[in-house]
């Protein structure tokens, strides 16, 4: 190693280890802001985005550790974790829960049970955002009433892979695992390895 390289990657190392406690700070001055409900055990490595209703509720349980930036996820298809919980929707996270450059966006409920843990760029949605009916899109405010909304349901142990997407109305039952891509559009029971789009049945999980 050159001495120049030396160098170099010591004030990386350095520039990071006196960022850390600032972003720690700003994090959770965010999420107190924002009204969410979490542990000073929350670990954080970047600064997510977050935006919750006043009339809202978000929780993330002991232990849970959220990443956010490139330098903490470098698998590629980079995106900031975030959380969104529109209004009276209910937005609950377990605890020993992982999450890395997510998208989390709850306009009725979302629970994610302990020790679930959640791969880089998954993107978790309990609404289609829009109206099927294409007439209805072409008027925002009634596009946004006929807009369906179903509850998602992540159980203890859930294995979610990177950029998965998991769709409205969906349970994914404990211990099961999702392929990375795969796009979730049904209930997945536990104990099973689904995978691609739409996700289906790949095998059973031996326990």
């Amino acid at each position: 190693m050159t001495l120049f390289s030396f160098v170099f990657k010591a004030s990386r190392k350095l520039f990071i280890f006196v960022k850390m406690p600032f972003e720690k700070i700003y994090t959770y001055t965010i999420l107190k802001g924002n009204g969410v409900q979490f542990n000073r055990n929350l670990i954080c490595y970047g600064v997510p985005l977050v935006s919750v209703h006043k009339s809202a509720t978000f929780i993330i349980g002991n232990k849970c550790t959220i990443n956010t930036g490139i330098k903490f996820n470098p698998i590629g298809r980079y995106t900031p974790s975030f959380f969104m919980v529109r209004e009276n929707a209910i937005l609950k996270i377990g605890n020993n829960v992982g999450i890395s450059s997510t998208a989390i966006i709850c306009h009725k409920e979302i629970i994610i049970g302990d020790n679930v843990k959640i791969g880089g760029g998954v993107c978790i949605y309990d609404t289609d955002f829009h109206s099927i009916d294409p007439l209805l899109r072409q008027d925002s405010i009634i596009d946004k009433k006929s807009t369906i909304s179903k509850p998602v349901r992540i159980k203890k142990n859930v294995f979610i892979g990177a950029h998965a997407t998991i769709l409205k109305g969906v349970t994914i039952g404990e211990n099961s695992i999702v392929g990375a891509c795969s796009v979730v559009t049904r209930d997945i029971p536990a104990n099973e390895i689904w995978g691609g789009n739409p996700a289906r049945f790949l095998k059973k999980i031996s326990i």
